[in-house]
């Protein structure tokens, strides 16, 4: 590769499905925090959802792959810091969660907020009579809801 298109490196890295997520992207997440050329080498840098999110390996080697499938040879690691935020999840992302039937967190935006343990809208009716059936669902990242209003059953991605 002699020339490096830094925004194609980019796409290519966004484009990477989350494995506990298949139907969003680490992209639409706002995983992929720094894509650089360094002395001749591209670099990219990620951030997890979750500092002990299993899946951080798994997500390293699609992105490796995804890049060697481009013919990019490129360095590829994960930072912890700064930490990883739900404000980082694209609108897309949060749409594509909710059409899968997660409750995505409100973006908190640039002003302090206070924290309340306000009802999660359902993702399916967004009746705001839901209740939490516990801390943890399918993924340390999300918690199980049910919808008292249809009677549907929901996980929402925790707000962090």
């Amino acid at each position: 590769m002699t020339t490096v298109d830094l925004d194609a490196v980019r796409e290519i890295a966004a484009a990477v499905d989350d494995p506990e997520l298949p139907h969003v992207t680490i992209g639409d997440l706002g995983m992929v925090r720094t894509v650089a050329l360094d002395a001749g080498r591209v670099h990219v840098t990620l951030t997890p959802t979750y500092t002990g999110c299993p899946a951080t390996e798994e997500i390293l080697a699609d992105v490796r792959s995804a890049l060697a499938a481009a013919d990019i040879d490129a360095e590829v690691k994960m930072v912890m810091s700064p930490a990883w935020t739900t404000d980082w999840i694209t609108t897309a992302g949060r749409e594509k969660l909710r059409a899968a039937g997660i409750a995505p967190p409100a973006p908190a935006g640039e002003h302090p907020t206070v924290m309340l343990d306000l009802p999660v809208a359902c993702p399916r009716c967004g009746s705001r009579r839901t209740r939490r059936l516990g801390d943890f669902g399918a993924t340390a990242c999300k918690a199980p809801f049910r919808c008292e209003a249809c009677k549907e059953p929901f996980e929402s991605f925790k707000s962090l």
